[in-house]
């Protein structure tokens, strides 16, 4: 016998999600008066489009959220990077924001959304000099790899040690 969703939950949850979406917007544009003074803004639509993204993206992660979610933090965040211009603000959003959410799989959710976004910005700023591809591909899965293997130093935060900010390019 399988069990069907009840329609009214079902209801209750899609209309919980679309105000989710203009909180989440409001939040988004809002941070333009603190993300201006770096030289990057969002644009209404570009943020409904960071939105989107990030719901195909925890499809596809297979996450769920109920609250903004991590776009948010990670303009806050990665605002002020060197590497970053209004040019390429709201693609790199939407790539650091797909990034996320995969590495935070890839850690097995071991690291918190802080810990995490802390390590992207360290690397991003550092060896990968904005470089999401190298980012992605080569510092984070090295990362991750000692996350799940247990190798990673551990002190009550996954922390890149002061002397030890860049990956071993010997390994790749």
């Amino acid at each position: 016998m399988s069990k069907e969703f009840p329609k009214d939950l079902a209801s209750n949850l899609l209309a919980l999600l679309a105000s989710n979406t203009q909180t989440s917007l409001q939040t988004i544009l809002e941070l333009n008066s603190y993300t201006q003074k770096f030289g990057v803004i969002l644009s209404e639509e570009e943020s409904l489009l960071l939105l989107e993204a990030r719901k195909n993206t925890l499809k596809t992660q297979e996450r769920i959220e109920f609250r903004e979610g991590i776009l948010p933090k990670l303009i806050f965040t990665f605002c002020d990077s060197p590497y970053i211009y209004q040019d390429n603000y709201a693609d790199t959003l939407e790539r650091l924001q797909e990034i996320f959410y995969l590495y935070k799989n890839e850690c097995l959710d071991e690291l918190s959304d802080d810990e995490l976004m802390e390590q992207m910005k360290i690397y991003f700023d550092g060896i990968c000099e904005g470089s999401l591809d190298y980012l992605e591909d080569t510092c984070l899965e090295s990362f991750a790899r000692e996350i799940r293997e247990g190798t990673r130093k551990f002190i009550g935060l996954y922390a890149v040690d002061e002397d030890e900010d860049e990956v071993d390019e010997d390994e790749y």
